[in-house]
């Protein structure tokens, strides 16, 4: 399978690419747990069927130290026992985030509530900009098809600026 457009090759799509990459950087910085962070985004990007991000945040949270049982439960984190409750509302959102056009109610109370059990402020805004910019990133990778498979855990780290 080969991408439709290269879009880190276009100037353009280099440009928008580093720009959404900072936009990460500024999540990852945020107080949000990093294990979170992979999980939500990994789980978004299975929903999505973006087989590059399933890939690359699969490969960056084995790097991170998150275990392969977690990793293997993670698209089964309901009927699972190995997530926290924090880490279970961060799922939940990822989830009913992702799935918007799916539910006519979008994010439900009793997910909300839960995240704000568990997250401040911070921790809240980071993890429903992650929301979205997991989703932004996988529509990318859909869209231009771009495969899993080649990813190496840290490729993209020059990418800030």
């Amino acid at each position: 399978m080969e991408p439709r457009i290269d879009l880190p090759a276009n100037g353009l799509g280099a440009k928008i690419g580093k720009r959404i990459y900072n936009v990460g950087v500024a999540i990852r910085q945020s107080p949000l747990p990093q294990p979170t962070q992979e999980l939500v985004m990994l789980r978004a990007s299975q929903i999505n069927g973006c087989g590059h991000c399933v890939d690359f945040h699969a490969k960056e949270a084995a790097a991170a130290g998150e275990t392969a049982v977690r990793l293997a439960l993670v698209a089964a984190w309901r009927e699972s026992t190995v997530f926290t409750e924090a880490e279970r509302a961060a799922l939940a959102l990822a989830e009913e985030g992702t799935r918007l056009a799916d539910a006519h109610t979008g994010v439900s109370d009793r997910t909300w509530d839960e995240v704000r059990r568990h997250y401040d402020d911070d921790q809240t805004v980071a993890l429903v900009s992650l929301v979205a910019l997991v989703n932004a990133a996988n529509r990318l990778g859909v869209i231009v098809r771009n495969p899993g498979g080649s990813y190496e855990p840290g490729m993209f780290a020059g990418m800030a600026g």
